[in-house]
This record gives C-alpha cells, structure tokens and sequence, in this order.
C-alpha cells in the first residue's frame, strides 16, 4: 500500500493548486485523474475549449469589427464547426502540457484511474486495466468537478440534442439554436453562436438572467442579446423535447408554446461527480446535485477530509476553484492562508463580455449602504471608438460618506482584463479619488475609470450643493 501525506482527488484547477501547494509546503503528493489527461473539465470540456471558441467566433466573424466595416463584414465567409474546433483543440493540447509538467516539475504523482473511498483515510484507484491499488491518505482533497446535469425530458442524442460537453459534435452550425438554461454556459454559448449568425432561442424559466449579476449591466446584456436577433423567452420551462422525421428539434413549453430549432443545447445546471466516490465509506454525503458541504476552510465533516471546486456549489468559476484548492491544502498543514471571498472577480465570457467585483446596487440598498454611482461609456473613449466597440460601460459604486470602492461592474471587450484594475484599488481600500489622480495611458479603455469617478463625484458635488 502507497502512502501520502496528501491525496488530491481530480486534476482540474482546483486540484491541481491544492496538489501544488501540497508539494509547496513539502509534502509527498499523489492526484487522482480518471480521465488519460489532466486538466479536467476546466481544460478538456469546459473553461478552456468555450473561451477559444468565442476567441475563434470573434475572429472569424469578424464581429468586433462590423460597428467600423459594416455588417456584412466577414473574415471568413462559411464558418464550420471544424474551423472553430482546430483552434481549440491546439489550445487544450498545450495547456494539458503546461499542467502535466507543473504537476512533474513539483514531484507531484500523477495517478490515472477511479478513486473511491475504502474508509475516511483510504482509497481505491482502479485503473482502466481492471487493476486495483489502495493509497493511504493522512489529507485527502476532493476535487473532482461536475458534469453537465441531465434530464429525463430532454432525450440528448450528442448531435442535434447536446449538452455543453458535446458541442463540437454539432455536424454543422445550426440555422436556429434552442438553448434552454439561462446560467453563465447557456448565455455565454447563446451569445458565441448568435454572433457567427445563428438565430439564437434561449430558454430561462427565472424571469431573469444571471440574477447574481448587477441588474444594469445585465439589462445592457439582455439589449446587446436581442439586437443580435436572440429570442429570450424568460418565466419558461421545457416540458418535453423531440426529434423531429425531418431532424428538426421541437422545445414544447409548459405554457403549451412549441419552439422549433435545428439544434438544441441543454444547459440546465451541472451535477457533482461523487456517484463513483463511495462517499459513505468517508461518513459523508453530497446533497441531491452532487454537491459536498464544507466549512469556511473547506473541511468536510471528516476534518482531514477537504472539498474544493464545482464539486461544493456556486460560484464554480475556475479560478475561485484554484485558489479554494489552494486555500484548504494550507488551512489542512497549518500554514497561514489569507483571503476574502469577497474580493474574488467573476468573468463571465458573453457577447460582450461581463466582469465584476464586490457588491452590485442590489445588496447596498438591501444592507441600507449610502452609495454613489460613477458610469463611464465605451464611446465616449478613444480607444473605444478605435477598437469599435461603442457598446460597452463601466460602473463604479462608492461609499457616499467614505468614497471608498464597494464594486466594479463593467461590460464589453476586455472587460475580465479591465476589471482588475478596481479590484486592487477596492482591496487595497483606495478612494474613488485614486481615479481622478492616477494619470492612464492614452487611448486606452483604462480611462474609463477616470470618467467614471468623475461622473460619480460630480453627481455628489451636486448633492453637497444642494445641502
């Protein structure tokens, strides 16, 4: 029997960081990978292979660039799935490279197969030639992801009926595609395939999208969505789906309505991948999506036993995963870990594309904080007006009394990039001031923060003079 200080179960971002800082602290360290490549979803089906592809859609559409050249502008006339799958299997090629030789380079042992619980301190690999080996964990991480959730109305036949980890086997681009789920993978594909000239129908039963978002900047998504003709069919649920003689797809509606497609992709939720774990034989259980509670350190109930990633629920972004694999490697050894939920960025990677952190004007009014808003526009910038993006805006909200920075919400190109820029200033506790005295490199969108913070302090100067 093999022993370890630490076993990481699931080599995707989140296993991969706990693995590493494991290493880090001088542990011996073995991870479990099922697949016959590391990376897991994030790299091989998921993060990675979506953001290529709308790097791909962008490019070959030539859609950031029909504002300036018009709206037949086209880089590349008939876009194939195959176009927009060679980039992305080169992209998944490399960065399965770069975390196989971080994992070597840091003495971590990659073990490929199935891991399932013997007790709460061993575990089975059982390999793809049937051969079985136990390991003895002191610290054992589960990392092991989800998949996408399925259901017994929706008959996926992985061509004209898919889940997101199916997209490439679409046999051609779609005249009209379903998208039923209106989460972060509903909209984000919604918006790639509207923008290569799809007639996009997307399916929300909540009567809005990506709720967790600020409000405005999702109202200026939902605009942006249906100008590039998406249908949003919001306070709807799929009853039924069919495949139709001719290969069309039929969405039927609990509302009676029928929606017909070419293709459909169903994105309705992802499920924890534990059904192989025998969490039992650890004593512990996942609620009925899969999902392993933990505390505030990421400890299960078994206190050597860890949960980090998808695999524990919202906000299931990678590098939120990352640093919860980092984060509870730490907290298992006893180093000293500092760091603020509240701080972490989200990127949503739509047409246009979303960022945020900190608090959206929702939860201020709900908390009773006094808050000013500072909005700066993509078009009234230089460099947006170069770029060709005249769409996008950038808020800042800032304490009325304080002026210090309570949330960034931006949307359009560059926005995930953009974004980290507030963020240092609101952890570092900066005023909004910072702003109008940091001189930016000109043109470049960064400037929108010096606008912002000038439209934000002038509507409080008003207010002053008022008083």
């Amino acid at each position: 029997m093999q022993k370890y200080d630490l076993i990481v179960i699931g080599s995707g971002p989140a296993g991969q960081r706990a693995a590493i800082n494991g290493a880090k602290l001088g542990k011996k360290v073995a991870v479990i990978e099922k697949r016959e490549v590391v990376g897991g979803s994030c790299v091989n089906t998921g993060t990675i292979p979506s953001k290529t592809m709308r790097e791909a859609v962008l490019h070959l559409s030539g859609y950031p660039y029909q504002s300036v050249y018009g709206m037949n502008y086209r880089v590349k006339e008939k876009i194939t799935m195959s176009d927009l799958s060679f980039r992305v299997q080169h992209v998944i090629k490399t960065e399965i490279d770069v975390t196989q030789a971080q994992l070597s380079r840091n003495e971590v042992e990659v073990l490929v197969g199935s891991a399932s619980f013997i007790d709460p301190h061993h575990v089975r690999l059982q390999n793809a030639r049937g051969q079985v080996y136990e390991l003895e964990g002191n610290v054992i991480v589960i990392a092991t992801g989800t998949k996408p959730a399925e259901s017994p109305t929706v008959p996926l036949n992985n061509k004209t009926i898919i889940n997101s980890d199916h997209i490439f086997d679409l046999p051609s681009l779609p005249k009209t595609l379903i998208v039923v789920g209106g989460g972060v993978i509903g909209v984000e594909y919604a918006s790639m395939f509207s923008a290569l000239g799809v007639r996009a129908i997307l399916i929300e039963k909540r009567p809005r999208l990506l709720e967790f978002a600020d409000s405005e900047i999702i109202e200026a998504l939902c605009y942006h969505l249906r100008d590039n003709r998406v249908t949003l069919r919001l306070n709807e649920e799929v009853a039924s789906v069919e495949e139709m003689s001719d290969g069309s797809v039929v969405a039927n509606l609990e509302s009676n309505k029928k929606v017909v497609g070419d293709a459909l992709l169903y994105a309705v939720g992802r499920q924890g991948n534990v059904e192989d774990l025998n969490l039992a034989a650890a004593g512990l259980e996942a609620d009925s999506r899969g999902r392993i509670p933990v505390d505030n350190q990421y400890r299960t109930k078994q206190p050597h036993i860890f949960a980090v990633g998808d695999v524990i629920g919202f906000p299931s972004l990678a590098s939120v995963s990352m640093e919860q694999g980092r984060m509870a490697v730490g907290h298992a050894f006893g180093a000293q870990m500092v760091s603020d939920p509240a701080n972490y960025p989200y990127g949503i990677y739509t047409i246009p594309e979303i960022s945020f952190v900190g608090k959206t004007e929702e939860q201020l009014t709900d908390e009773d904080v006094p808050y000013e808003v500072g909005l700066a526009y993509y078009r009234e910038i230089a460099r947006g007006q170069i770029r060709g993006d005249t769409t996008g805006r950038l808020k800042i909200i800032f304490h009325r009394e304080t002026r210090e920075i309570l949330g960034v919400h931006i949307i359009g190109e560059g926005a995930s990039e953009l974004l980290h820029i507030g963020q240092a200033v609101m952890i570092l506790k900066g005023k909004v001031d910072y702003f109008v005295n940091t001189v930016f490199n000109y043109p470049t969108l960064a400037e929108c923060y010096k606008a912002a913070a000038f439209n934000g302090l002038n509507k409080l100067a008003k207010v002053q003079h008022l008083k």
